[in-house]
């Protein structure tokens, strides 16, 4: 890596502090430098409060005084904002700050924005140097950017299941095919997402909680949003820990007729970037003949179960689908595959 790339590789680690925390905004990290040091770094929070850039300066002042931003280098992982929204635009923050030098990974997705921080920046006679680890960076937004390009949320499609593809065990045994590690890696993945989706029937069935237990985990953020799927919520079990418990506002229910029109009402109405599944084969199915999975994290115990409760229905595709950024880590007994569905 040379100078820029180590700098932003620094401003991505600072992004992804925010993952799962600034819907509808993107998460975004930024450093800034001078004479080859670090003066300050931040992270967008949460959607209303400063941006990362803004962020970063404000540390720097605090740390060093305003003059030390004079001449400086910002590293900042998404093109800064030059539009006024429910924060001040941050290319008027580095004009104000004195800063002489903007480097930035990702280009903004949103078209009615994208490439416009260059052209105010460099009017005021800062060098703008773009591209730097763009595909690392667009990694870290790709929630956001799927919601700009065609106003649908970033799908992760989770599921355990035993070396035969099922999802249950016995009777009288164990209702988890995981063990403790692996489930505290779900708690993680669910940090994540702004949203969890699960089936009538996984309610009615296994009564989840879709929530998140550990305090270090919700520090900063709410609890997800939890949706029902179904086209019988007067079956639900109304004593069904998703309608009892002390955040029951946060659980939603909607047709599982049209998941589509499902996902994009999370995204207009309540600012979803991305979304965790947990539910059985047949949901899990629909959504993947309907297109609607960006990513699978497949759980697999070393156990053999039987049964008739499938991993996976639907309609099935002949040619199968294939999984890229391929990533295997084991928990315990168990052993996690991740990846994006290759389009």
């Amino acid at each position: 890596m040379n100078d820029h790339e180590l700098w932003m590789q620094r401003a991505i680690d600072e992004a992804r502090k925010g993952i799962g925390r600034t819907s509808p905004n993107p998460p975004v990290g930024a450093v800034i430098v001078r004479n080859g040091k670090e003066l300050g770094a931040g992270w967008h929070r949460a959607a209303g409060k400063p941006h990362a850039e803004r962020e970063a300066i404000a540390q720097v002042k605090k740390l060093h005084g305003e003059d030390a931003l004079k001449g400086a280098t910002i590293f900042v992982t998404l093109e800064p904002c030059s539009t006024q929204g429910r924060t001040p635009a941050c290319t008027a923050g580095v004009i104000e700050a004195g800063i002489s030098k903007v480097v930035y990974a990702a280009t903004d997705p949103n078209p009615a924005h994208a490439g416009r921080a260059d052209e105010v920046l460099r009017a005021h006679g800062i060098e703008v140097v773009a591209g730097v680890l763009a595909k690392d960076a667009e990694r870290v937004i790709r929630p956001f950017s799927k919601v700009q390009r065609c106003g649908l949320p970033w799908v992760m499609l989770k599921t355990a299941m035993s070396l035969d593809g099922r999802l249950t065990r016995p009777p009288g045994e164990s209702m988890w095919l995981t063990g403790p590690q692996a489930r505290a890696e779900v708690q993680r993945l669910r940090s994540a997402v702004d949203a969890m989706v699960t089936s009538g029937e996984t309610v009615r069935r296994d009564r989840p909680r879709l929530d998140l237990r550990e305090p270090e985990l919700l520090e900063g953020r709410l609890q997800p949003w939890r949706v029902v799927l179904t086209d019988q919520p007067e079956s639900l079990p109304k004593d069904a820990p998703l309608f009892s418990d002390g955040h029951s506002d946060r659980t939603l229910i909607m047709p599982r007729t049209d998941p589509e029109a499902a996902l994009r009402r999370l995204v207009r109405e309540f600012g979803v970037n991305s979304v965790m599944v947990e539910c059985g084969g047949r949901l899990a199915g629909l959504l993947l003949d309907r297109g609607l999975i960006d990513e699978l994290a497949v759980f697999m115990a070393p156990m053999l179960t039987g049964g008739a409760v499938t991993a996976l229905g639907g309609d099935g595709f002949p040619d199968g689908l294939e999984l890229e950024e391929l990533h295997y880590q084991r928990f315990g007994p168990d052993v996690m595959m991740r990846g994006v569905i290759k389009s």
